[in-house]
């Protein structure tokens, strides 16, 4: 993705509006990027199901990383501020990477030496039990984990951790978890559960959240719910201190339960934040954390170019520093690839936010009209926009490689034709007698988009549309195009998994039912049978079953409607200095794992 600070299920918005890689290197080779490193392979590994672990393989501490010594401090490079630092208002990926410091939940993903994922018990013994169906599901808490002051993680925190979910003053994380509670699609009507939070001295009824002793917590839904472990697991459910909560001031001053805090004093927006170790952290609790560097000095307002630059270098401070997130500007790719040393000190994966083109269903009726611009659309233009090698990978798909459930998949050929075929696209238009049919592109201003668009258009006029090309602003492009009256025909866009479930990708894409002005079905596409098969998918308890079922469904949208065209599979190359160990690239986290890092002797 162009940017870091990208919700996973809300519109991956910024990943083709603010353009954060300036684009100065094209390179033809677009498959070499993944045929020259490990991230597909590593991808396949992914996934296959990620476990849900029991109490044994939930137990700590993790296994040591092979010649990791404790001690020194590292130096962060990130972009962006982070905007928030409450657990419940996490949901980009900058603070997710920030949060598997500070934070800990219910579950956890769990990135072993081997390179092999399993979801754990993180605060609980293990990654949940479920019952009656799969409408109940019951965890218990491990023994020593506790706050930064001390203080023993309870039920009773963990109660309020949820509960303040429905206050109105949480607007930025996840309602996975809410929705579910509330047997509800929206946020209006799951918040009717539990009106203003917690805070007036109304609770959730036990038949919907219990906790029977401290600790025990129960959860209670009216539908089955197969997923819970994966969505307790993100950054957005961390545990909150219930007596230390100060509701919105919380924000500014959470109290961690991870193997770091925050320095007293030391976040200052637009410039940095440090982070030292949490005393109160037991490694014996923990089987997906170390503590090694004694603290991290992170630095805001760094931008991928001046980070790449820094680390290429590998001089003084830059010796002990990562960006937990910046990754290789487009420019330095094709350097960082060819010249040894550097790369030997890159990683590289998938991300999991796959781009498509958009036809708006509304007003392109004709499928034969899709399928046209589908055959026209040159995505190995979108692709190298982006930088190659390193910078994505050509999509068959809606769903991702690092998706539980994918396969090879090529309907229109794209694959192997990914300049377009504009002689095929001009047959069927020319059939359809709907040779000049005027149509509008839409993109916004960001230097991506403005550089691809030429082929584009260019592809499109020449299979016989009269193309309008209107550009759109880069700040405001998801809101426009996110209006159920928009007037363009194509356009832009993309979409990342949550977790490793196209659970988190179908659904809010493709579901009809969630039209609506600001909405992320941008193509506005409603099938009732599709909507019929989301809500089947959605209640199967069967992880391997449903996965296969959601590709399946997938699959079928985009062969018999065709509400979007895929262009590419987003990845990314990271660096980091000569003195950090341990940098390994965690494809649930898109990025290089902070817990693994050490300083090197």
């Amino acid at each position: 993705m162009s940017n870091v600070r990208m919700r996973r299920a809300q519109a991956a918005i910024v990943a083709l509006t603010a353009g954060a890689l300036a684009l100065t290197a094209c390179s033809s080779g677009a498959k070499q990027g993944a045929a020259d490193d490990q991230s597909r392979k590593d991808a396949e590994k992914m996934r296959g199901q990620i476990a849900f672990a029991d109490a044994a393989a939930s137990k700590g501490p993790a296994a040591p990383i092979p010649g990791a010594t404790p001690g020194g401090t590292i130096k962060v490079y990130q972009r962006d501020t982070y905007a928030h630092l409450d657990p419940a208002q996490l949901y980009v990926s900058d603070q997710g990477s920030l949060s598997t410091l500070l934070f800990r939940r219910l579950t956890a993903f769990n990135l072993d030496n081997k390179g092999k994922y399993n979801v754990v018990g993180d605060l609980a013994t293990d990654s949940g039990q479920k019952s009656d169906g799969g409408k109940t599901w019951t965890y218990k808490l491990k023994d020593g984990v506790k706050f930064e002051d001390g203080k023993p993680i309870t039920s009773t925190d963990l109660r309020h951790t949820f509960e303040r979910q429905f206050a109105d003053f949480i607007t930025s994380g996840p309602t996975y978890v809410q929705r579910w509670l509330a047997d509800s699609n929206s946020t209006a009507g799951y918040r009717k559960l539990l009106p203003g939070g917690p805070y007036g001295g109304k609770h959730l009824p036990k038949s919907v959240l219990d906790t029977p002793d401290d600790k025990t917590i129960v959860f209670h839904f009216k539908k089955p719910v197969g997923d819970l472990p994966y969505a307790l697991a993100l950054a957005g459910y961390g545990v909150v201190e219930k007596a230390k909560d100060t509701k919105e001031k919380y924000d500014k001053a959470p109290v961690a339960s991870g193997p770091y805090k925050i320095q007293p004093g030391s976040f200052k927006n637009g410039k940095g934040i440090t982070l030292v170790k949490n005393t109160q952290w037991d490694p014996n609790t923990d089987i997906s954390r170390h503590q090694y560097a004694d603290k991290f000095d992170i630095q805001f307002s760094v931008s991928y170019i001046d980070s790449t630059q820094r680390l290429m270098a590998d001089n003084t401070d830059n010796q002990t520093a990562i960006s937990f997130n910046n990754q290789v500007d487009a420019a330095s790719l094709q350097r960082v690839a060819n010249d040894p040393k550097i790369k030997a000190r890159s990683t590289s994966g998938y991300q999991p936010y796959v781009g498509v083109m958009n036809f708006n269903m509304r007003r392109l009726k004709d499928k034969r009209i899709r399928e046209a611009i589908a055959y026209a659309m040159p995505i190995q233009s979108v692709l190298d926009a982006y930088g190659t090698p390193g910078g994505g990978e050509l999509a068959g798909s809606y769903i991702s490689p690092t998706l539980t459930g994918y396969k090879n998949i090529d309907p229109y050929g794209k694959l192997k034709n990914p300049l377009g075929d504009v002689a095929k696209a001009k047959a069927i238009l020319k059939k359809a007698g709907k040779l000049g049919m005027k149509l509008t592109y839409a993109h916004n201003t960001a230097v991506e988009p403005l550089k691809y668009s030429v082929a584009v258009a260019d592809n499109l006029k020449k299979a016989g549309f009269d193309v309008q090309n209107k550009e759109l602003p880069s700040d405001t492009y998801y809101d426009i195009i996110g209006k159920t009256d928009n007037q363009f025909d194509v356009y832009p866009s993309a979409w990342g998994a949550d977790w490793p479930s196209a659970l988190t990708v179908l659904p809010p894409v493709y579901d009809g039912r969630q039209i609506q002005d600001g909405g992320t079905n941008y193509a506005l596409y409603n099938s009732p049978e599709t909507n019929k098969e989301i809500d089947r998918i959605s209640q199967e308890t069967d992880p391997k079953k449903a996965a296969a079922d959601w590709f399946t469904l997938g699959e079928k949208i985009l062969k018999d409607d065709l509400p979007q065209i895929p262009t590419f599979y987003y990845k990314q190359v990271q660096l980091h200095g000569s003195k950090i160990g341990g940098a390994v690239n965690n494809n649930i986290l898109s990025a290089i794992d902070p817990t693994k890092l050490y300083v090197k002797k």
